[in-house]
């Protein structure tokens, strides 16, 4: 099989055979394909949460060290270290949070995008009424699940 990054199906020869396959092999090829992809991705995703404690462990010893100096970058052989701060907000009671934004206009607040799940329900309850700028994409997509027995 030879597909490139950018193509969205398989080759049309590839497709064309494929096309007389019987389905139930098919099913079996992709779940053996799908079970491979798992396997590799949660040995890439391990390995990875290892390197990234790792570096958690290094990034804190960097952090005591410049704070025991009282400095907020070191230039090294290496690179040059920086530290700095980062606030993070966050909002236990959303209810009130939405009142507040209504209420000094503050939509800003907010970050742009759109709640899935709650927009598809929008439109279902009022099929006439779509917002201005609203787009959409729908797609078809192939599971296969594993037989029940």
């Amino acid at each position: 099989m030879t597909a490139t990054v950018d193509d969205d199906a398989p080759p049309q020869e590839e497709s064309n055979e494929l096309a007389t396959v019987p389905m139930d092999k098919l099913a079996k090829v992709y779940r053996k394909m799908a079970a491979r992809i798992q396997e590799l991705t949660q040995a890439y995703e391990n390995e990875v949460e290892e390197i990234k404690r790792q570096q958690d462990t290094v990034k804190i010893a960097l952090k005591d060290q410049m704070l025991a100096l009282g400095v907020s970058s070191v230039r090294t052989d290496q690179g040059t270290v920086v530290l700095s701060t980062k606030t993070r907000y966050n909002t236990q009671d959303w209810d009130s949070f939405k009142t507040f934004v209504l209420q000094h206009e503050a939509v800003d607040l907010l970050e742009k995008r759109i709640a899935q799940t709650n927009m598809a329900t929008f439109l279902e309850d009022n099929p006439g009424l779509v917002p201005p700028g609203l787009n959409s994409l729908t797609e078809y997509a192939i599971s296969v699940r594993k037989p029940t027995k």
